[in-house]
């Protein structure tokens, strides 16, 4: 703690530190819902909460800014629960520990929650904040943006009045958001028969890890690994030539990252063994040499264990790693008019088995609501061919950029009269609450910023010290500009 509370904006660490001290995994807010409520109690200002969970605190404005526009301040409380493997670490119940390091402020073996916690930080930090000559501000708190945007879809007409709101969600410093992907969940369930097992076999735990996965919008175009198709791929090429069986399978946690690690209960042969082991040794030095320069720790290895109770119905076990092989994963296409931006992509997110079912997940984004369909569809025709049960749910829509924003171009203004430079101002692939909020308040104007923050959703998430600083100059100055419009 008292690593955090030595850097600056100190107000924005301490709150940021008390973030992390509160488990608030997605879904699990209850927590920091709680804690936001008796930050306002405490501080005397008014708040509202609504049935899903979304609070709203109001501080009134400065003395003669009363007329000013009210301008709307949102983050959202969840975060991403990843860790490493050899972590053990409960994020229902144990606090993240972060911790300063060169530059950077990162967590021990886990993700931080810089995303979005230093956005609810620095809103926390304006409310108490006396030295800021602001009008009206509504600070609107979400739950549940990374796995459902719940927050957002149960927002009401009149929970917030402002018409110019500021989401501190974006990830790059020096970076005006305007506009961003939809998304999709597609999901394919296969139902399978046990049959026992039989003969002579060697059971074995493949596991591959070391992957750096990260957000499945902003990292997508990185070329990193997909554990879930990594494995696969081995295993489709076990199952013809050493005559594995596939008895349980659990890669990937989360729809919205990028899978890291990904296990699977096989067996093979006694007389295949042999070559089947060193299979394994070959596909980890191609992956290694394939994915050079992009990942650098992989690990693929094959551990004896037990002979489990069942296999997987052979049919199953073929129709699964027929259709994970064919499934698209990555981009699909890039912004013609922005060539460096990703339009359309998808992640093989999730792939587990239980006593009755093997569940695969996937997340489709793009900024264009036809190919989003067209890639669910596409997606759909391999699994029905594969015979398993599809459902596209969870869509949620883009947020269309409008340049001829009056907010925007008083933020492009003042950040230039700040730091001598010209924002870079962006569409960016990753979801944001933006496109489902000007959705329920058709009208507001909205720009995202925010610091830099790398690898966001993975245990290597960090957030860079000094962005944070530029950030909440920034902040602050656009409050005190925007009310004097």
């Amino acid at each position: 703690m008292s690593d955090l509370l030595k850097l600056q904006p100190a107000n924005i660490w301490k709150n940021f530190q008390e973030l992390c001290n509160i488990p608030r995994p997605s879904k699990k807010e209850a927590k920091a819902i709680e804690f936001v409520v008796n930050f306002a109690k405490k501080h005397k200002l008014a708040y509202n909460t609504d049935a899903v969970g979304n609070v709203t605190i109001s501080k009134p404005a400065v003395k003669g800014k009363e007329n000013n526009p009210t301008i709307v301040l949102q983050a959202h409380l969840d975060m991403v629960p990843q860790k490493n493997s050899n972590i053990k670490h409960d994020f229902e119940r144990d606090p993240i520990q972060p911790f300063v390091d060169g530059e950077w402020v990162k967590a021990k073996g886990t993700t931080l929650g810089a995303d979005n916690g230093i956005g609810v930080a620095s809103i926390l930090s304006v409310l108490e904040s006396n030295e800021i000559s602001h009008g009206p501000i509504e600070a609107l708190f979400t739950i549940d943006e990374e796995t459902g945007l719940t927050g957002a879809f149960g927002l009401s007409d009149g929970f917030i009045t402002g018409k110019i709101l500021l989401n501190l969600d974006s990830e790059d410093e020096g970076e005006l958001i305007i506009g961003c992907a939809g998304g999709m969940n597609t999901t394919a369930t296969f139902n399978f028969k046990k049959e026992p097992v039989k003969g002579n076999h060697i059971a074995y735990k493949l596991s591959l890890t070391g992957l750096k996965g990260g957000h499945s919008g902003v990292d997508i175009d990185l070329g990193r690994g997909n554990s879930n198709k990594l494995l696969n791929r081995f295993m489709w090429n076990a199952d013809h030539f050493f005559e594995m069986r596939l008895c349980a399978i659990d890669g990937g946690n989360l729809r919205n990252a990028i899978p890291r690690e990904s296990f699977a209960i096989v067996t093979v042969p006694d007389q295949h063994a042999h070559d089947f082991r060193q299979s394994v040794g070959s596909f980890h030095k191609m992956y290694i040499e394939e994915l050079a320069g992009v990942e650098t720790d992989i690990k693929f290895t094959a551990e004896p264990v037990s002979i489990p109770d069942f296999w997987i119905d052979k049919s199953t076990q073929e129709r699964l790693l027929d259709s994970l092989y064919a499934l698209p994963n990555g981009v699909i296409r890039m912004i013609p008019e922005m060539p460096d931006v990703v339009e359309t992509s998808t992640n093989l997110a999730i792939v587990k088995s239980d006593e009755s079912q093997i569940t695969v997940s996937c997340l489709l984004r793009s900024s264009v609501d036809s190919a989003k369909k067209d890639l669910g569809n596409m997606i759909e025709s391999i699994f029905d061919m594969a015979h398993a049960k599809t459902i596209h749910d969870g869509e949620y829509p883009g947020w269309k950029p409008d340049l001829n924003s009056s907010v925007l171009k008083l933020m492009k203004e003042t950040y230039k009269k700040l730091f001598k430079k010209e924002p870079e101002v962006k569409v960016i692939h990753a979801g944001l609450e933006c496109g489902i909020i000007g959705d329920v308040y058709p009208g507001i104007e909205m720009v995202s910023f925010g610091p830099t923050i790398k690898h966001p959703h993975s245990p290597d998430e960090k957030v860079n010290i000094k962005t944070v600083e530029m950030f909440w100059k920034f902040l602050t100055e656009i409050l005190q500009e925007i009310s004097q419009k």
